[in-house]
């Protein structure tokens, strides 16, 4: 991405030390598994106007600008503010719109600060005890409104980000920040409660910055329903033009962007539910990137010469989440409340022949609550195995047993039974749902399969209001995320991602204790006995890593690909000359010369963090 002219400077972190060992000991294999998921394919929608023009004075260096890329993604957004996003589609889109502090490196070190580059901020400095650290923003920074970017906004993004009456879900990742002051009109102040290797990246990275002029008058319980909810104003490279809900997002360039203007003209996102016709798109040209294709539609893609697929590693991981309290009162699940059960029916689930069925080799069997690509992961922690036999005659010794022939267990008349719900934007996970049901039922389990679309889907999970879910998690770079979809403060109020209500003092501990670990191979261990503790007690069934491919039109070239997030270098993203397509033609001025998109089914998609 562009990066301010000014250089980083100022007092180094005392943490850098243990940055640049735990860098070390993980830039190797993160940069082996490249990107992320999400994304893509699209008609091309109807354009808008934008400020400026092609041949803008602050075009950024490097090769020709203009173009317009589509990218279909499986559903709407949930989201565009930062601190109300928790869908991968709001993430992805929020990204192009609204600016980190700092940018992380393709290394993804949570660290320190040493693999970082200046985005808001120019510079930073650490105060002597390491407490505190002073942001510096660029002068230049600009509201796409014109409003300069201050310091009172950085303050006012914190308050946004831990009030609980806007519940956001990031909130757990950021509990270590005590507060935000303002030096000056430029200089935004981070006090942390405690010294931690990663306060760096929890104050440049967990909270995208907002702005105070605009947002200070929306009450924040009425933010997720405001005019700016839908019409946001960020300071990043693009700007907003349109949202149609369940049908496309528009972005334009923004041509007096500080940073220097992006590439591209403009991107719009299309939703598109179906996944056969989302693949469509790709290979008939209406949209230019898809993700993540599955195994049957790589041959297809191989034999058109306008495409090519990328393989890339991803922080992202797929289960099945037991809800471990009923939704109706405050007392444990009738079902999912007894750990032994759980650990019964996770021992007659067969992973390995779910991920052969559904990914072939595109997929891995998770390892549990992280994936392969963070250091902090260990494939040599033991599993609950398949055994089908055993879980039978744990099911036997806990009473539920088929006493009246119908091949369902039953204990004092309840039969064991439960819904599962998924998305129908998800077609993996529609599949394995399927798969889910057939082997339960091997155990004399009823299964239930409730498909639903992505809004109604994240409603129910978000309230609790279900018996077992299928769900899929992006993880940001820190191994800290863990506690915000597994931790105990993600579990209780808004705050948070904890859906399935576990909690775990042991659990807690363990991450909280890792997480201001300054010897790395200590915060490894520590991990390791969180990961232990929370795999033996079976909240989910680990089910898949995806190792996703994505499509892109060959005329495309995609730089600076993170395993967070694959659109990482999305500035920098080009058209090759020569090679325009007409809607690459189109330019920034108003024009409708391009059909609209057919408007979407329902959106649906999958949760982001």
């Amino acid at each position: 991405m562009p990066t301010p002219a000014a250089p980083r400077s100022g007092r180094s972190d005392p943490n850098s030390r243990r940055a640049a060992a735990a860098a070390a000991a993980a830039t190797a294999a993160r940069r082996r598994r490249v990107v992320l998921v999400l994304a893509a394919v699209a008609a091309a929608g109807t354009v808008a106007a934008a400020c400026g023009g092609r041949g803008d004075s602050r075009t950024p260096a490097g090769g020709a600008t203009g173009g317009t890329v589509v990218i279909a993604v499986p559903a709407d957004v949930d989201a565009l503010l930062p601190p109300l996003v928790a869908s991968l589609q709001g993430k992805q889109v929020s990204d192009f719109l609204y600016e980190h502090l700092a940018d992380i490196g393709a290394s993804l070190s949570t660290a320190g600060d040493r693999d970082y580059t200046p985005r808001l901020a120019d510079r930073w400095e650490w105060a002597k005890d390491s407490m505190s650290i002073a942001f510096h923003l660029n002068p230049r920074a600009r509201w796409h409104d014109g409003v300069p970017v201050r310091a009172g906004d950085v303050r006012f993004t914190h308050q946004l980000f831990v009030n609980p009456v806007v519940g956001s879900p990031a909130a757990p990742n950021v509990a270590n920040i005590d507060s935000v002051s303002v030096r000056d009109s430029l200089t935004a102040v981070f006090w942390f409660k405690r010294r931690s290797p990663e306060q760096f990246f929890d104050a440049a990275y967990q909270m995208p910055i907002v702005p105070e002029h605009l947002l200070a008058k929306v009450a924040p319980a009425d933010l997720r329903t405001s005019e700016l909810a839908r019409n946001p104003v960020g300071s990043g490279p693009f700007r907003f033009v349109r949202w149609t809900p369940g049908s496309t997002i528009e972005l334009v360039a923004d041509t007096t962007y500080y940073g220097g203007r992006p590439k591209l003209d403009r991107v719009i996102w299309t939703f598109t539910p179906d996944f056969t016709t989302a693949v469509t798109k790709l290979l008939t040209g209406e949209a230019d990137i898809f993700e993540p294709l599955r195994p049957e539609n790589v041959a297809e893609v191989a034999k058109n010469p306008s495409l090519r697929t990328e393989p890339y590693g991803a922080l992202d991981y797929g289960f099945m989440a037991f809800n471990l309290r009923d939704h109706k009162s405050a007392r444990p699940h009738p079902l999912f409340g007894d750990r032994a059960l759980r650990r019964a029916l996770t021992m007659a689930v067969n992973r390995q022949a779910i991920v052969k069925n559904v990914f072939d080799t595109l997929g891995a069997v998770a390892l549990g609550p992280y994936t392969r690509a963070q250091f902090t992961a260990d494939s040599t922690i033991p599993q609950i195995p398949f055994d089908l036999d055993g879980a039978k005659r744990a099911l036997d010794s806990l009473g539920w047993r088929d006493t009246n022939g119908d091949g369902y267990r039953e204990r004092n008349g309840r039969p064991l039974a439960f819904t599962l719900l998924t998305p129908t934007s998800s077609k993996n996970r529609v599949r394995i749902a399927v798969l889910l049901q057939e082997q339960l039922k091997a155990a004399g389990v009823k299964v239930d399969i409730e498909q639903m679309e992505f809004n109604a889907f994240m409603q129910r999970e978000v309230s609790r209001d279900f018996d077992a879910v299928m769900g899929g998690w992006h993880l940001d770079p820190s191994p800290g995320g863990v506690r915000q979809q597994w931790g105990t403060a993600g579990s209780r109020g808004k705050d948070g991602s904890n859906y399935s209500s576990y909690e775990s003092p042991t659990f807690d501990a363990y991450v909280d204790s890792a997480l201001v670990a300054t010897d790395p191979a200590r915060e490894k261990a520590l991990f390791r006995r969180a990961y232990e503790t929370i795999l033996a007690d079976a909240p989910a069934v680990w089910l898949y890593e995806p190792r996703p491919l994505i499509g892109v039109h060959s005329r495309l070239s995609l730089p600076d690909r993170h395993a967070d997030a694959w659109w990482a270098g999305f500035a920098r993203w080009s058209v090759a000359p020569g090679k325009e397509i007409p809607r690459d033609r189109v330019g920034l001025r108003a024009a409708t010369t391009a059909a609209a998109p057919t408007p979407a089914a329902a959106p649906a998609g999958t949760p982001a963090h």
